[in-house]
């Protein structure tokens, strides 16, 4: 099952006892300076969870799957997420 925005604000409300409007604000504004942040190109690092990087891939040639033909893919920004060894070591123990 995977963890969605509706599980985490009810996390929130049963763990903390927040109001359900108030731990959509809060989950929101977490959300939106993660994003601000990685917009910047700035890292995201959390410790003891993981490291959200933006990082650039330069302009390569690629294929579109419908038709064959090659075309020319443009330089663009992806964001990957280097997790921790602590992380890690909790998923693999």
């Amino acid at each position: 099952m995977a963890l969605t925005k509706y599980t985490i604000v009810e996390k929130l409300q049963s763990d903390l006892g927040f109001s359900k409007t108030k731990s959509i604000e809060t989950f929101e504004t977490l959300v939106e300076l993660i994003k601000a942040t990685l917009e910047s190109g700035e890292d995201v690092l959390v410790s003891g969870f993981g490291k959200f990087c933006v990082q650039e891939k330069d302009q390569r040639r690629g294929r579109n799957p419908t038709t064959g033909q090659t075309m020319m893919l443009r330089p663009r920004k992806v964001v990957t997420f280097r997790y921790s060894g602590k992380l890690r070591e909790k998923i693999n123990s």
